[in-house]
């Protein structure tokens, strides 16, 4: 009876540690290891080959390219910046969401940044920001719903401070993906207040519903522009 005890305790503190921030995180230093083995993480044809964002490629049908970049990266440093990203701020958003919400909403702002940069953005690209400035909606998201939590407020703030620097930095530098860090930003926030609303009032389930379609609506624009580009480039 003790060792039954022992156990269950030990599987709900398991449970209780941001097991989906872990899982991503060590997907995409596994996916960094096994490019890095075979011909590199900078090579263009093996970020191709492991499902970089290039366009050419989703219109022919590979739509999982809007979802497996958000697991590569370009370089150590481009890896470094976002692993680390990633395991504190993941951390901290899902101990407040659950697993299974936090990770919806991750991917979910991959999708509509990845679409963002696929409607706007021509170069090759890869990388989990776009699902990063969605967790960075995430936070303005819950700032805008805890009002009354100093800890999430200064959350919020100090992250809409980050968001402003970084987007202003983005501007003035060829190498971001703009795009796709507006898209993951915006998709985020949507999605967030789709599934994340703390209060069960009716209001609420209409808001739900609301930013939810805005959030179908966006992904849907975002194909369409990019479809119709890409397919009149190439």
């Amino acid at each position: 009876m003790i060792k039954q005890t022992q156990l269950k305790f030990k599987v709900r503190r398991f449970f209780r540690k941001p097991i989906a921030t872990y899982t991503f995180f060590a997907i995409q230093l596994l996916m960094f290891l096994l490019m890095t083995l075979d011909g590199g993480s900078t090579n263009i044809y093996t970020l191709i080959q492991y499902g970089a964002k290039f366009n050419p490629l989703i219109v022919e049908g590979e739509w999982w390219r809007l979802i497996t970049p958000v697991f590569l990266h370009i370089g150590w440093m481009h890896l470094l910046m976002n692993s680390v990203i990633l395991y504190y701020l993941g951390a901290q958003l899902e101990s407040l969401l659950g697993a299974w919400r936090f990770a919806l909403i991750y991917l979910m702002s991959a999708l509509s940044g990845n679409l963002a940069s696929f409607a706007f953005n021509q170069s090759i690209s890869a990388g989990a920001s776009t699902a990063l400035f969605g967790l960075f909606g995430v936070a303005l998201y819950l700032g805008k719903v805890y009002t009354g939590n100093p800890a999430v407020q200064q959350m919020a703030k100090s992250f809409g401070t980050l968001i402003l620097i970084n987007l202003v930095f983005g501007f003035f530098s060829s190498s971001i993906d703009l795009a796709g860090h507006i898209g993951g930003l915006a998709g985020g926030y949507l999605i967030a207040t789709a599934i994340s609303v703390k209060d069960p009032l009716p209001r609420w389930k209409k808001q739900r519903i609301q930013f939810g379609l805005l959030f179908a609506a966006m992904v849907i624009l975002f194909f369409i522009i990019g479809y119709m580009r890409t397919t009149r480039l190439f």
